[in-house]
């Protein structure tokens, strides 16, 4: 019977890091180190991204959990912790990505943040830049950062238009009755 050779999820989170690895050790700067670099950014970007969800909704859940426990008089659950691996789609596939904990621990605490309303969206934005401007420039040897928190920005973006339509939407109808 033939089996299909599929890699375990730890064969495939090891060679996530490798390939980290293997990027930030390019010191050539070749088209196809660019490229390898590039594409790790991407990935990377795509990391950030979860990780700040990921910190934002088990920080969600984590409140109902402790909530309930208190409630109960219970002991308060551990509180979540950052993944340095995430499964990211890329192309037909998903594949596992890896970044350090010193910059998944730092966004993820971003994301708890933001879901406790302890930071605004823009300062988290601001914040999450900073590091990924870190991550870029030192780790991975890319010349221009990635955005970082895009769909926060384009969140943020919706919001303002939404409101400035409704401003001259009322500004419109406060005019009609003047003579």
């Amino acid at each position: 019977m033939f089996f299909f050779n599929r890699n375990s999820p730890e064969d495939e989170m090891k060679r996530a890091k490798a390939a980290y690895e293997k990027v930030i050790s390019l010191t050539e700067d070749t088209r196809e180190a660019r490229s390898m670099k590039m594409r790790m950014g991407l990935l990377c970007r795509a990391h950030v991204d979860k990780t700040f969800v990921a910190g934002a909704e088990q920080t969600a859940a984590w409140q109902d959990k402790a909530a309930l426990a208190l409630a109960n008089r219970e002991p308060l659950p551990e509180e979540p912790q950052a993944a340095r691996f995430q499964k990211i789609k890329s192309g037909e596939t998903e594949v596992y990505v890896y970044m350090p904990d010193e910059f998944v621990n730092d966004i993820f605490a971003l994301g708890a943040k933001y879901q406790r309303t302890q930071i605004t969206a823009v300062q988290a934005i601001d914040a999450v830049q900073n590091i990924v401007n870190q991550l870029c420039r030192y780790e991975l040897g890319l010349e221009e950062p990635f955005q970082a928190l895009t769909f926060l920005r384009e969140e943020l973006e919706a919001q303002a238009k939404a409101e400035e339509e409704a401003r001259q939407a009322q500004a419109g109808a406060d005019g009609d009755g003047d003579v």
